[in-house]
């Protein structure tokens, strides 16, 4: 019998090969001059990448028996919203990366309007995604999912949590304000993410109030792991940049707690996902793979 990790490790493959097919039908082409910009928005997007968020939205809508289409278009529409985050993220006036994935950044590949532009295009056909009645039939759910992804990809999530980032540079943060920076920038799209199945399943208050509260834990454990590759981690293994939160002075996880707490509070937080999850009496197994994949991961 296969483990734990190597089927969790087949799961996300497949699914991510599901993903990308979806992405690759629903990320336009152009004969016209403007094409530059359709090739940047699938540079960006099709190359690479764990598509850890559109896992946790079909695992999610798994358990509550969403269809396999409604799935996928909504794994896909958070899957460029991510994207279309990492593109801006890694532009010279914010984190100045030239690798994402071990490819160069879309900048770099292409030219920083170019780059700016397929950000902002991905992050408003995520929208046009949800909107479609191919997403869901019901249009109170696609407004539900609408407004969630808003919500965790604006000013009060990733957005407002960038711009935290971007102070915490020049400002010391204690560990509350960089649990609640990392709540916002990282830990409200993978909440999302896990909700969906939740909204596209019109699931019971109960249900939905557990996935949220998995996701809390998750998305502050996948952070404090993150820190930890940037301290400890190769080029090699991450696929981008490491030690830049040195370089740039900022307080994170690790400065705070050092590194052998932070591991642990880490290990803590996977642990106090999984029992949120004792709702659903087995059928959110793969939600548990992913509690435990997030501590032990190397990129």
């Amino acid at each position: 019998m296969p483990s734990v990790s190597s089927t969790l490790a087949s799961a996300m493959t497949e699914a991510a090969g599901a993903v990308v097919e979806a992405l690759g039908h629903l990320l336009p082409k152009s004969e016209y001059p403007e094409n530059r910009l359709y090739e940047a928005m699938r540079y960006g997007t099709l190359n690479g990448g764990k598509r850890l968020r559109p896992f946790l939205v079909l695992c999610s809508s798994h358990i509550f028996g969403v269809a396999d289409e409604c799935a996928l278009r909504t794994a896909a529409a958070i899957e460029c919203v991510h994207c279309y985050s990492l593109i801006h993220d890694d532009l010279p006036a914010m984190d100045d990366s030239d690798l994402r994935r071990g490819n160069p950044t879309v900048h770099k590949a292409f030219d920083e309007a170019t780059a700016v532009l397929a950000g902002d295009a991905l992050l408003t056909i995520a929208f046009e995604i949800l909107a479609d009645p191919r997403t869901h039939e019901d249009p109170a759910v696609r407004c539900r999912l609408v407004s969630a992804l808003a919500k965790a990809s604006g000013v009060q999530g990733m957005v407002g949590g960038q711009m935290l980032d971007l102070i915490a540079e020049s400002t010391e943060l204690d560990i509350g304000a960089i649990t609640r920076l990392q709540r916002m920038k990282t830990g409200d799209l993978i909440a999302v993410s896990t909700e969906a199945g939740a909204i596209l399943g019109k699931a019971s208050v109960q249900h939905a109030s557990a996935l949220r509260n998995y996701a809390h834990d998750l998305g502050l454990a996948f952070q404090i792991v993150d820190d930890l590759l940037d301290a400890e981690g190769t080029e090699a293994e991450t696929g981008k940049p490491v030690g830049r939160d040195a370089e740039a002075g900022k307080a994170t996880f690790v400065t705070i707690l050092g590194i052998e707490r932070a591991r642990a509070q880490a290990k803590l937080l996977s642990e106090q996902a999984i029992k949120h999850l004792a709702v659903f009496d087995g059928r959110a197994g793969a939600l548990e793979d992913v509690a435990r994949f997030v501590v032990d991961r190397k990129s």
